[in-house]
Parts: C-alpha cells; structure tokens; sequence
C-alpha cells in the first residue's frame, strides 16, 4: 500500500486529508494500541508481577502511554495543526479535569474530618 494520506486523491495531490494523516500513521496507532491494551491484561491475568502496587503502577504507566499514542496518532494534536490551537485547548481541558478530579478526592477525602458531629453520636452523651 501506498502512503497517500487518508481521503486525499492521487490524482489531485494537495487536496484531501490534512497533512500528516496517513495510513502509517494510522497503522502505527492502532498497533501501539493494541500493545498497550494487551500488556496489561496479561499482566494482572498471569499475575508475573508479585507485588499490586508494581501491577498498578505499570497499568496506569501504559494507560498514560496509550493516551499520548491517541492524541498523536488519531486525533493529531501538535504544534503545527491549526496553529497551535488545538493543542492548546487540549492542554487547557486537560488542566481543568485534572483539577476538578483532584479537587473532588481532596474534598472526599477530608469531608469525614470536617463534618460537624452528629447530637448523640459521641460515647459519653446520653
């Protein structure tokens, strides 16, 4: 197969896809992907790795690794597309999940020890 950018004419190069969309690409992706997905199935399924926190570790090491893949791969974010644009409303959506996220465990976490007591739920009272 050819490396012709996906939706693009031969017969009319310049028209079509975007530049940089291309089968390999395309087909780079979805092998990492599929790698990425594989590997730690095997591992938590096999359990070759003794130790949860190291499994757990590797798992969202991987799921990091197949987001990156997604981002370049498929949805083709980098400094060139729209100039720069998208990648950053990537980046600032991106930096408001993780806050939101980290924002609502912190608040979980601490609401236990912030919550005002209850009438008759401490031992002395009666």
């Amino acid at each position: 197969m050819s490396d012709i950018s996906i939706g693009q004419d031969p017969a009319n190069p310049g028209h079509g896809a975007a530049p940089g969309h291309s089968r390999r690409g395309y087909r780079i992706g979805t092998i990492l992907s599929i790698v990425l997905t594989v590997v730690p199935f095997w591992l938590v399924m096999s359990g070759i790795v003794e130790d949860w926190q190291t499994t757990a570790a590797l798992i969202f090491a991987m799921g990091f690794a197949q987001i990156v893949v997604h981002v370049l791969c498929f949805l083709h974010l980098d400094t060139r597309s729209e100039g720069g644009w998208t990648l950053l409303a990537f980046l600032f959506t991106t930096v408001i999940v993780v806050l939101t996220i980290a924002g609502s465990i912190w608040v979980m976490y601490h609401l236990n020890t912030n919550m005002m007591p209850m009438p008759g739920a401490m031992g002395g009272m009666r």
